[in-house]
């Protein structure tokens, strides 16, 4: 395995169990201890992992989001089953905001699989790569400066572009949210993007997996009771849901059958 793989694994390793002790790596990889602390070292530097004693745990603060691919890798089956749940709040002829993201391109394949005729704005290249062959789909993306790591437009071009329409139902993605920051990002261009959805759309809805939560980014974009829905997987911290519980929003909860499925897979 290259060392690029056995980091992915290790950072899929740790989405699963939340930290990860270097001798079970060890025995996980086939590799020694030099090797696996050298792996965390690497990772650290890039700000998604803390070294612990003894090994590491996942990063609360993000310093940058993980490129496409990586975050395509991860929590696969339960983006597929959040884009179920999503695609069910859609009705012919709305207009639909679909924000960067691995998470949301589920949402898109679910849509594109519908007869329904609907509007769709992305600032996502990938998602409107995909959706070009969806004849019912009436498709807009948002141009503006582009984040070639996310392969998605940021920034003021890209938010001036949303803020010209009306939006009936917008999925945001998020790689760091919780009850108490809110919705955060480490990238100032992302935020300006979703603020400009929010104030646009008449329908928020938070699409993200519960890895995400607890975790922060510099740039805050919104508390969470500005969205009025939440699409995720039913395996959140248990403090969360009560807190949740407490906010003006509707939570819709994805099977933990799903997640209990990807640990298997990944140990």
């Amino acid at each position: 395995m290259l060392p690029d793989e056995r980091r992915v694994f290790i950072y899929s390793y740790l989405h699963q169990n939340a930290h990860a002790a270097i001798a079970d790596l060890v025995k996980l990889l086939d590799v020694s201890h030099m090797t696996i602390r050298r792996d965390l070292k690497e990772m650290e530097n890039e700000g998604k992992v803390t070294l612990i004693s003894g090994g590491a745990r996942l990063n609360q603060a993000l310093i940058q989001e993980l490129p496409y691919i990586e975050k395509a890798m991860l929590h696969h089956s339960v983006k597929r089953n959040i884009g179920k749940v999503a695609e069910r709040l859609i009705e012919a002829g709305n207009v639909i905001y679909l924000d960067a993201g691995t998470t949301t391109y589920e949402i898109a394949r679910v849509v594109a699989s519908k007869l329904k005729k609907i509007t769709v704005i992305t600032n996502d290249f990938t998602i409107a790569d995909f959706l070009m062959s969806a004849p019912h789909i009436d498709l807009f993306h948002t141009g503006g400066q582009v984040d070639m790591r996310n392969r998605s437009s940021v920034g003021h071009g890209a938010a001036q572009f949303i803020r010209q329409h009306n939006i009936d139902v917008a999925f945001i993605s998020s790689s760091s949210w919780d009850a108490v920051r809110g919705i955060s990002t480490p990238d100032e261009g992302k935020m300006l993007v979703k603020q400009a959805v929010l104030a646009a759309s008449r329908r928020k809805v938070l699409v993200s997996d519960s890895s995400k939560y607890g975790k922060y980014g510099m740039f805050h974009i919104c508390p969470l009771n500005e969205v009025d829905d939440i699409i995720c997987d039913n395996q959140l911290p248990t403090d969360a849901v009560p807190k949740l519980q407490e906010l003006n929003l509707r939570l819709h909860p994805v099977s933990s059958a799903v997640v209990d499925q990807e640990k298997n897979d990944v140990t």
